[in-house]
């Protein structure tokens, strides 16, 4: 019986564990492979848990589930099905979302998807704009009219003038223009990554905007005003539903979990892989973890790592000065989170949206403000209802910082973090007083972020070399150092298995998810 070795308990990990037990029982003859996913934390998910605090629920750092890949949505709705009955907030609220026909009742039963609203603005000048920017009376109204036409100009001396992509200022600036780009983009960027746009690879926008732009929202405009053509595919960014697990997205991974156990699989938790060690034919043949302080080393045949690429290669022995030098280099964003429970938020519902307590109706909330250090902030009782405790009463507001392992924002303790936190809420208007704060809990997320700067330009002779170990396989967000939405991270895990599975050597096709802006629609059908 072969062994395989799984790194990380994150979505790519636990979709890798799952297909792969599915998968070698489904082939003919059947192929037994033992399975064994180390995850460090207690919780499964990555940065895609859900932490429960005094029957308060956090999302680290908000996660859609919208996928343009059959394969992914099926896989999604066979471990949490589509909710057939209206969920508390929609019976009290009189609304009737999609239902699926024999679908789970969320009021009795948590293992079920939610359809939710996808609401997300952005925080500027104490004013709130649609994300992204939508070309309506209330935009410009918030904007003025001297910087609308400002806006304008900026716009189509973009189209006239394309620069050349060198970077991820030059990416935003050719799709928004330079006025739109300095308001909306410049500072929440650098906020995110501590570096200007101007020294970040234009590739981070290739992924994570893709197609999004001015003519892009226009073209959406058209599509809402004319709903009954057909006039191809939306966007991500502009979609208007998703769907969301009723207890937060760890459920999905919990569940996941505890399919694998079913078929045999087994999952360690509390185990933190160090080290991978390779024979003289670069070939892995053993890997060491710390579990309770001890060291212990453990062999295996094959090996799927979602563990960061640096921690990867840095682990391993018989790298070349080179190869260990870009992994060592690798940038990555450190994440920070508070909870915060109040009784209410400042913030006005001016929307024609309806909420429970009329709270304003997003998700989450980009924070442009320049004085707070704030990157953004959630609204957990309209990303679920069953999220918060007393969603009548309260509101449980996740706020969101981007910074440095070791820098001074981590060093600070919960206590600290809360103290500064709350105060930007007040400096915002979020809140008039820090004595309105109930409760606060304190989250922090190691190499949330890979980072596209520094070493990131030479990745590709990285992944050269990691492609000629035979029984390696990288996957998902840090095990490719590439800034992955969940449905990506899981492809990179679909077609790692349907390699080992079928013998294909050539690892391309990993590698390839998320290059390229039509990836998923064009090869959706080929697992």
């Amino acid at each position: 019986m072969k062994r395989a070795l799984i790194i990380g308990g994150g979505p790519a990990g636990l979709t890798a564990a799952y297909e792969l037990l599915k998968g070698s029982k489904a082939k003919n003859p059947p192929e037994e492979i033992e399975v064994i996913v180390l995850e460090e934390s207690g919780l499964l998910g990555g940065i895609s848990k859900t932490v429960n605090y005094n029957g308060n629920r956090m999302d680290m750092g908000g996660h859609r589930f919208f996928s343009k890949d059959p394969k992914v949505n099926a896989w999604w709705k066979e471990m949490l099905p589509p909710q057939g009955a209206p969920a508390y907030d929609d019976i009290v609220l009189h609304r009737t979302p999609p239902l699926a026909a024999g679908g789970p009742d969320p009021e009795k039963t948590d293992r079920v998807m939610l359809t939710r609203n996808r609401v997300s603005r952005i925080y500027f000048d104490k004013k709130f704009f649609d994300y992204p920017i939508s070309l309506k009376w209330e935009t410009f109204k918030n904007m003025g009219f001297l910087t609308t036409m400002q806006a304008g100009i900026s716009y189509l001396a973009s189209v006239l003038h394309k620069r050349q992509e060198n970077s991820l200022e030059d990416f935003y600036i050719n799709r928004f223009g330079k006025k739109l780009y300095s308001m909306f983009f410049e500072k929440y960027t650098e906020n995110l990554w501590g570096r200007s746009p101007r020294e970040i690879a234009p590739d981070w926008g290739a992924q994570r905007a893709k197609g999004l732009s001015v003519m892009a929202i226009v073209v959406d405009m058209f599509r809402k005003i004319f709903p009954g053509k057909k006039n191809g595919h939306v966007e991500t960014s502009l979609i208007e539903e998703f769907s969301y697990p009723k207890l937060g997205p760890g459920e999905l991974w919990d569940v996941t979990g505890s399919e694998i156990e079913k078929l045999g699989g087994q999952i360690w938790r509390g185990c933190r892989v160090t080290k991978l060690h390779k024979d003289e034919n670069n070939h892995i043949t053993s890997l060491t973890y710390e579990k309770d302080g001890k060291e212990f080393t453990m062999e295996g045949d094959i090996f799927i790592s979602s563990m960061p690429v640096k921690d990867l290669v840095g682990g391993m022995n018989g790298v070349p000065e080179k190869e260990a030098a870009i992994a060592a280099g690798l940038p990555y964003r450190d994440y920070m989170t508070l909870g915060v429970l109040v009784p209410r938020l400042n913030l006005e519902n001016k929307t024609k949206i309806r909420t429970i307590s009329n709270i304003v109706p997003d998700d989450w909330i980009y924070v442009h403000d320049r004085t707070v250090q704030m990157g953004r902030f959630q609204i957990y009782n309209n990303w679920s209802p069953y999220m918060v405790k007393d969603l009548e009463h309260t509101v449980w507001v996740g706020l969101e910082y981007f910074c440095n392992e070791g820098d001074s924002l981590w060093q600070m303790d919960e206590k600290e973090f809360s103290a500064f936190a709350v105060k930007e809420m007040v400096q915002m208007g979020l809140i008039d007083s820090p004595s309105q704060v109930m409760d606060t809990h304190m989250e922090k997320v190691k190499k949330a972020y890979p980072a596209y700067f520094d070493t990131y330009k030479d990745i590709d002779e990285l992944r050269a070399y990691l492609d000629t170990i035979d029984n390696l396989y990288c996957v998902g967000r840090n095990g490719q150092h590439r800034y992955n939405n969940i449905d990506h991270s899981m492809v990179t895990s679909f077609e790692t298995v349907h390699n080992i599975l079928n013998g294909v050597r050539d690892r391309s096709n990993i590698w390839n998810v998320n290059t390229d802006k039509e990836y998923l629609e064009s090869t959706a059908n080929q697992n």
